[in-house]
């Protein structure tokens, strides 16, 4: 019969992985370096199996070890919650939210309390990730992403995006009336990325307008992010595409014009997944509710219309 491993063998080795040390961890549990080696040699023992390939003073998580972390990670993150709320203090649920890096440099974080004054208190990590995102291992509750890539946990298509040009008023001057009304505006360019193929040009967005492009469609700024494509529209110095989540309250409040009409439609849809094992917790479905409303309400503005 297998015998359970101990909650402090557990306990112990759940700190050197998380750590990378057994001395970090000895300090975490205030015990030697010594016993968390002891404790952890006991686990592997009573379960028949190596956790830590030992390499001169280095410690090396085994396949093993690896499946294990995040999990008992969890385990012991949800014990230390149910103590603290046993125990008298205010119960904050914990959130670790993962989106694309412009979109958590300053579209989500300027709306979180928005959350928080709606759903209170959380202790809430906000993570800006390009793709992919190491759920388990990051322990990440929640992703938003542009295009479906996680067929492998249960996904959701929230909402259709497009692009527009937008600039500045300060440059309203410069707008043609004629076919080509960005032709003496500056274009701002924004490089997705390998993970960003599939977003417009503004060699695209001038086919798509019957305009030959020319030579202007290759020059100007270039930003290797849409929110900083968006600052620099907003200060001045020319004309993006913006996608319409980040652009919509720039639009709707004035700090940016359309100075052409014509969007190009985005190819593939934002999407939200959550992993099962935090799709039954409060605080996540509240999140979802809340994200997919602020994401449906940008790019359904009707600035953008």
């Amino acid at each position: 019969m297998v015998t359970s491993p101990s909650l402090k063998g557990l306990q112990a080795f759940e700190a050197a992985a998380r750590t990378g040390s057994f001395a970090a961890a000895a300090e975490e549990l205030s015990v030697s370096a010594a016993a968390v080696s002891q404790l952890i040699r006991t686990v592997e023992e009573q379960m028949g199996r190596r956790l830590f390939h030992r390499v001169n003073r280095k410690v090396v998580l085994t396949e093993a070890g690896v499946e294990m972390l995040p999990r008992l990670t969890m385990a012991f993150q949800e014990i230390g919650s149910v103590s603290r709320e046993l125990g008298g203090d205010a119960f904050r649920p914990r959130l670790v939210v993962s989106v694309p890096p412009s979109m958590a440099m300053g579209w989500l974080s300027q709306r979180l309390y928005g959350f928080v004054a709606s759903h209170g208190a959380a202790d809430i990590s906000l993570r800006g990730d390009d793709d992919p995102v190491p759920f388990d291992r990051e322990l990440i509750d929640i992703r938003l992403s542009y295009g479906p890539h996680y067929r492998d946990h249960p996904t959701e298509d929230i909402a259709r995006d497009a692009v527009y040009p937008v600039c500045a008023p300060s440059l309203s001057s410069a707008i043609n009336a004629g076919d080509d009304p960005l032709a003496a505006l500056p274009l701002i360019h924004t490089d997705w990325g390998p993970t960003g193929a599939s977003f417009p040009s503004w060699r695209n967005w001038f086919e798509a307008a019957g305009v030959q492009p020319g030579r202007a469609a290759q020059r100007g700024l270039s930003a290797n992010s849409s929110r900083a494509a968006l600052d620099l529209a907003i200060s001045g110095l020319g004309v993006a595409l913006a996608q319409g989540v980040y652009c919509a309250e720039a639009v709707e409040d004035g700090r940016l014009i359309r100075p052409a009409a014509r969007a190009i439609a985005l190819r593939q849809p934002y999407c939200l997944t959550i992993p099962e094992r935090s799709a039954r917790r409060d605080v996540v479905a509240a999140f979802r509710d809340w994200l997919i409303k602020e994401c449906q309400r940008m790019v359904g503005s009707p600035a953008l219309r």
